[in-house]
């Protein structure tokens, strides 16, 4: 086991950097540069063009595209994630000031989702055929067919709105920093997110316990006498849960830049409504980060997820 978790961490070193280059190209590729955007268009063309040049030749600007890329490489490694250009804050502290609250939605949500997901999915298994496992499946389809964006803004008009029960977004009141007095605002935008997340979950352990149902181990264990339940959750659910890791492993790190439409909609203060704001503002270098910051998470997660399948399941070659 030890051997077969080091070669895949140390798969992960030239993923990442190939996919740093492609990251980096994409930005060499976007109209401008750094100074393009510190500047506006009304300076600009009152600003000398040598004097430009002469900015450009100060960052680095006009060096070959390659010694620029590991230049940035470099100062990443050493933990400089540059500054914003909207805001001249360093990256790094913008991360770590945003990066908790996307976390405790992210997790929130895919808590959510995982346990009520598997569990439905393990009894729609279980009573396959029966009307009850079909309201499920109509269900499932309606969760997965509902936009976010629609769902949320008709909890909102309900539980908020309507019925004062929740607040309608924010992550706290100002002042307050304990997670008792901010739990509230949590409710709402992690049940959505989770609901919606639910129907995917739901369908994959769905059909996975169905397909594990069908095996030989299945069936030997029947024979045996052990009682149905034992057998579909021991010996049969155990198993059916690998795919089931496999896509909550990689929806968290796509939740911590992928919750936009949550985080836009519930007002809250996380990554996903930050990146959204820095494409519209082209915040290049803070777009960069947050890019880099997701796929780094998806690597981490494939590696658990891998970590996870082989201890879950022994069918998995660790050789």
């Amino acid at each position: 086991m030890l051997k077969y978790t080091l070669k895949k961490l140390l798969g992960l070193i030239p993923m990442l950097i190939f996919i740093t280059f492609i990251i980096y190209l994409g930005l060499e590729l976007t109209p401008g540069d750094a100074v393009s955007h510190m500047i506006s268009p009304e300076m600009s063309a009152n600003v000398d063009p040598a004097k430009l040049e002469e900015i450009r030749a100060s960052y680095g600007l006009n060096d070959p595209f390659l010694l620029r890329y590991f230049r940035w490489l470099g100062e990443i490694l050493r933990g400089n994630f540059g500054y914003s250009v909207s805001s001249g804050v360093p990256i790094i502290k913008i991360i770590k000031d945003l990066l908790p609250a996307t976390l405790e939605l992210s997790v929130a949500a895919l808590c959510i989702s995982t346990i009520l997901g598997s569990v439905l999915g393990l009894f729609s298994a279980i009573r396959r055929g029966t009307f009850s496992e079909n309201l499920l499946t109509v269900a499932g389809m309606i969760g997965v067919s509902i936009p976010q964006f629609f769902f949320g803004m008709v909890c909102i008009l309900i539980f908020s709105l309507n019925l004062g029960w929740l607040p309608v977004g924010g992550r706290m009141m100002p002042g307050k920093t304990a997670f008792v007095d901010r739990y509230e605002y949590l409710i709402l935008p992690a049940l959505v997110l989770g609901i919606a997340l639910t129907a995917g979950v739901m369908r994959y352990a769905r059909s996975s316990m169905l397909d594990t149902m069908n095996k030989e181990y299945i069936r030997t264990a029947r024979s045996k006498g052990l009682p149905e339940w034992r057998v579909n959750l021991v010996h049969g659910f155990r198993v059916a849960l690998t795919p089931v890791i496999v896509l909550v492993g990689f929806r968290l790190p796509t939740l911590i830049g992928g919750a936009v439409v949550i985080e836009t909609i519930f007002r809250w203060p996380g990554i996903g409504s930050a990146f959204a704001t820095a494409v519209r503002g082209q915040n290049y270098p803070l777009v960069m980060m947050i890019a880099l910051l997701t796929v780094t998470a998806v690597l981490v997660a494939s590696f658990l997820v891998d970590i996870a399948t082989a201890l879950l399941d022994p069918r998995v070659k660790l050789d």
